[in-house]
C-alpha cells in the first residue's frame, strides 16, 4: 500500500464550504460528506488539524455596511468559527472520529482553550483537532490562523480546500477566459503577483517557516485524500523555493 506523503496536516476549510449551494448556514449533507472524507484520511494514520472559517454565518463586510467598527465585526466572525467547529466536531464524532475543539478565545463550557502542547498531544493520540476562534485577535484572517497553527504544531503542509476552484489562476477563471492555472508557485510569487489565495500576512508567515500549501477543489470527491497521499492536483505553493 502506498504510504501517505504527509504525517501531520492542517486542513483549511472556509465557512462557505459547510453551507452547500445555499451559501449560508450549515448544510447537513455537505458537512457529512466533508466529514466522511476526513475520516478516510484519518484512517490512514495521518494527524489532522482543521482551521475553519465563519463566512457562512457572518462576514466582515456586513459589519462595515452596518457602520460597525472592524474589531467588533471580527470578534463576531470568531464566534461564527466556533459554531462551525462544534458542528464539525459533532459530525466527526458521530462517525467515530475522536475530535477536540480548541478556541483562541476561552469558552471552557464548550471547548478547550488553545494550548499548543495539548494540541500536539491530541494529534499524537490520533484525535482530530479543530482550531476555532481565529487567532483570537481582530484584523487577522483564518488564513493567517492556518499558517500560524501549522507553524506551531510543525505541520508538514497546509491543505487549502476551495469551493469549485481547482487551483491558483492568474485571474478569476469565472470572469477571465484567458486565466492561466499555475501548477506550482512560491509564497513570494503569491505576494509579488498579487494572487489572492490567502492574505499576505498568511503568505509571509508560511514563507518564513517554509510551510508548503496545496490549493485544491473541495467539491470533487476524494480530493482531500489525494492531496494527503501526495497526488499532484491543484496548485502547490512551496515554502521558500522550488524543488
Amino acid at each position: 500500500m502506498t504510504q501517505p506523503k504527509y504525517k501531520r496536516v492542517v486542513l483549511k476549510l472556509s465557512g462557505e464550504a459547510l453551507a452547500g449551494e445555499g451559501g449560508f448556514g450549515i448544510h447537513p449533507p455537505t458537512i457529512k460528506k466533508i466529514c466522511d472524507e476526513i475520516k478516510e484520511v484519518h484512517g490512514l494514520g495521518i494527524e489532522i488539524a482543521i482551521v475553519v472559517g465563519g463566512g457562512n454565518i457572518w462576514r466582515g463586510q456586513v459589519g462595515s455596511e452596518m457602520g460597525m467598527e472592524r474589531a467588533q465585526a471580527d470578534y463576531m466572525g470568531m464566534l461564527a468559527t466556533v459554531m462551525n467547529a462544534l458542528a464539525l466536531q459533532d459530525c466527526l464524532e458521530n462517525i467515530d472520529v475522536p475530535t477536540r475543539v480548541q478556541t483562541s478565545i476561552e469558552m471552557r463550557q464548550i471547548a478547550e482553550p488553545y494550548i499548543r502542547r495539548k494540541a500536539v498531544r491530541h494529534l499524537e493520540k490520533g484525535r482530530v483537532v479543530i482550531f476555532a476562534g481565529g487567532t483570537g485577535n481582530p484584523y487577522f484572517s483564518t488564513d493567517t490562523t492556518a499558517a500560524l497553527r501549522a507553524a506551531e504544531i510543525e505541520a508538514d503542509v497546509i491543505m487549502m480546500a476551495k469551493n469549485n476552484v481547482d487551483g491558483v489562476y492568474s485571474a478569476d477563471p469565472k470572469l477571465d477566459t484567458n486565466a492561466v492555472k499555475f501548477d506550482e508557485l512560491t509564497h513570494l510569487d503569491l505576494i509579488s503577483k498579487g494572487l489572492r489565495v490567502m492574505d499576505t500576512t498568511a503568505s509571509s508567515l508560511s514563507m518564513d517557516n517554509d510551510i508548503p500549501l496545496v490549493v485544491f477543489n473541495l467539491n470533487q470527491s476524494g480530493n482531500i485524500k489525494r492531496v494527503a497521499m501526495g497526488e499532484v492536483i491543484g496548485t502547490t505553493v512551496r515554502g521558500k523555493k522550488y524543488e
